[in-house]
Order: structure tokens, then sequence, then C-alpha cells
């Protein structure tokens, strides 16, 4: 019922979307107009609102052609260098570029996004990175025949890349899969896997989520799983290439997180289309590009969805020391060869603070110091991973941990 709906809403809303898209070709053809016509203005601007305000399941792309390497420009191909029925192992090759890198595979959410929301956190690494990125695929392009995908199959995906990429690489994960992530590497430690990683940086992620809950937190504890079985999942209609497939549908987690900061949302509106009537061309880019990237969303598997709001969310399973993988109990005291840095954003209103840092207790056998904590001042969830404390905070702590590891091994 809830794909009908939506593709009712959506097919209701695209008069509104046309008219947006032809009334902007139409100014196209004229010059930007000055400030003596501000009925011009406004109605650009009215057009551009309409255009963007509009919800899609088409992966961006990334737009990563070029990178600064020392004094080179080196171009960038994206190279798929392992690929699944649910997922792209990416890889950003740097032509021309013959010194090796550290190799570092960044792990993007399964939540309702695409990996390209990654752009930033994916652009900041490559100048001294060898970088690959765990593409997840829209599952309701995924056929049945493809089978389930819950969150052992999300470990093991995981650990099929890392097996790909070579011996000890390094790992980036940005929330969600935080958990998934921990698991792999407590896995590949206690079977002595080769492709191990030589470090974590684990960023804003639910690792035990008793602590500081969110209204996230108390969101997935406010039910019972049938309940979300039951309310949150839809059936793929035919019209699509995963019919038939049960998932959560992306656009109901896009409707959450917009519900959560719609006060936030609404004057980053009221600023864009202030933004377009002014003429700030550099303002106005920057929310269109943030909006155009979250307006694509992607549905995740209903098994993953209910797995991971149970295992992680309401029983806490890592923390506890319930959680298994196949049948494996995931023992997080097995690493000892792996770096770990833990990230929080001091403003995180989806990872309260302590959550993440949670992991350097778990692992245990981790010497002290190979274990970093930093809790970024001044940024919430996506501060975490994308824009200037990013770049400048957070990153530089990243590389550190890398250099030192490169360094001694």
């Amino acid at each position: 019922m809830f794909y009908q709906l939506f593709q009712a809403q959506q097919d209701l809303l695209a008069p509104l979307r046309a008219w947006g898209l032809a009334t902007q070709a139409a100014l196209a053809h004229l010059q930007a107009p000055p400030p003596a016509f501000p009925l011009l203005r406004r109605l650009g601007a009215a057009a551009e609102m309409a255009a963007l305000l509009r919800t899609t399941h088409r992966r961006p792309d990334f737009r990563i052609e070029s990178v600064r390497v020392g004094n080179q420009v080196a171009e960038i191909a994206e190279e798929v260098a392992l690929d699944t029925p649910f997922a792209s192992l990416l890889h950003f090759r740097k032509l021309g570029v013959e010194a090796p890198q550290p190799r570092m595979l960044v792990v993007a959410p399964m939540s309702g996004h695409f990996a390209t929301l990654l752009r930033n956190t994916v652009q900041v690494l490559l100048p001294e990175m060898d970088v690959y990125v765990t593409d997840w695929k829209n599952a309701r392009d995924v056929p049945v025949e493809a089978g389930r995908f819950g969150f052992d199959q999300f470990v093991k995906h995981v650990i099929r890349f890392l097996e790909t990429i070579g011996p000890r690489p390094h790992v980036l994960a940005v929330c969600q899969p935080v958990v998934a992530v921990l698991s792999a590497a407590a896995i590949m430690a206690e079977d002595h896997n080769p492709a191990q990683p030589r470090s974590l940086a684990l960023l804003a992620g639910p690792i035990d989520t008793r602590l500081s809950p969110t209204q996230v937190n108390h969101l997935a504890q406010s039910k019972p799983i049938d309940w979300f079985a039951e309310n949150l999942i839809a059936t793929v209609p035919l019209r699509h290439k995963g019919a038939g497939r049960r998932v959560y549908p992306g656009a109901l987690q896009l409707a959450a997180f917009m519900a959560m900061n719609i006060d936030r949302h609404r004057e980053a509106m009221r600023a864009q289309y202030q933004a377009l009537v002014d003429g700030d061309a550099a303002g106005a880019a920057a929310r269109r590009r943030f909006y155009e990237e979250y307006f694509a969303v992607m549905d995740l598997p209903a098994e993953f969805y209910l797995e991971t709001v149970h295992a992680v969310f309401q029983d806490h399973a890592l923390p506890r020391g319930t959680l298994r993988v196949a049948g494996r109990r995931v023992r997080p005291e097995a690493m000892r060869r792996t770096a770990l840095l833990t990230v929080e954003g001091e403003r995180d209103d989806i990872c309260g603070i302590g959550q993440t840092m949670a992991a350097l207790d778990l692992c245990a056998n981790v010497r002290p110091s190979m274990k970093r904590h930093h809790l970024q001042t001044g940024v919430g969830h996506y501060g975490v991973f994308s824009g200037k404390r990013w770049a400048q905070g957070i990153y530089p702590r990243v590389r550190a941990m890398v250099q030192v590891c490169e360094t001694t091994g």
C-alpha cells in the first residue's frame, strides 16, 4: 500500500515539477534578471524550488573528476573492483599516480541514502589515500532471485570487500555500519585473516545505544519488532526490477529524518528561495547539491532493516556480548593488531555522545596506545563526515592514525 500511496503523491506533484522545469528552461534563454525586475527573480526562484522538491530513487553521480596529489592534478577513474547483486566495491583510481598510497575502504551506511552522500568524505580522503567505497544498491532494483540480505550478509560483504582490496587495508565506517564493521574486524582477527584491517575509524555509529539515547534510539525501542515489520515494511510493486521483494522504503526514512529537524529544513528552504531571489549563486548551489543528494533515496532489504533494529537498537547485542554472525558470537576482544579511532559530534541528535566511544572498551586487547577518541565540537551528525570540521578537525586524526600504522606495520 505504501508504494501505491507514494506513487500517487509523486504523480500529483508531477505537474508542479514540470512547470518548474519548463519555467527554468524559459528563463534560461534570458540573461539573469536585473534588480529592476524582482518579480522575474521571484518567478525563477519559485520555479527552481518546485523542481528541487522531489524524491528520486536514482543514485546520483559522485562527480569527482580530479584530485590534487602533491604537485600534480590526477584524473579520477571510477572502477568496479567487485560487484554483487546488492553492492559494488567502487575504486577511485588516480590516473598517472605511481607512488603507492594507504588503501582505505569507506563503508557507507545502508540507511536510506546512496553512498554518494559521502562525496565530501571521499574528496577529503583522496589526495592521500587510495580510496574504495561500498556502493550499496537500491533494494527495489534487486530481483527476488538474488536472495535475502540481512545483517549477516552485510558483514560478509565487508569481509569480502576487504579481501578483494588486499592485505591489511584501513577502514573508515560512517554511522549505521560501524557495528557491522567492528563485527567483521573481530571475525577476521579471530580467523587470522590476512586482510583484517590495519586501522578502523568509526564515525558517529551506534555501538551502544544505551548511552545518551537520542530520539532515534527511543523510537526504535518504543515498539516491538513485530510492529516495525507490520507497519514499516512494504512490497516492491511490479513496475520495478525487485518486484515482490520486501523492503523498508527509503522515502519513509527520509520523512523520519525530515520530521526530526523540520524547523532546520524549513529555514534551509526559506534561505534557498531568498538566495535565488538575491542572486547568491554560490549559496544556492551549495544547498541545491545537498538537497539533490538528500532527496535521492534507496530502499533497504526488509530483513537487514529489521535485524539491525532488533540487534543494535533493541537488544544491544554487541555491547552485551550476544551478537552473532552466521551463528558465530562476535568477540571484539579477539582484535589485537587493529588501531582504533572513534569519533563523535557534540551536537549529534542521531548518535548520542558515548555510543561510538563504547567500541574502545569492547576491544579490550587492543593496546591503549593504539586507541583514540575524538569529540568534535560544534557539529551535528553530518558534520562528522562532511564539511569544514570534518576536513580540518577530524580527517587529520584519521590521517595520523593511518600514518602511524603504515610506519609501524
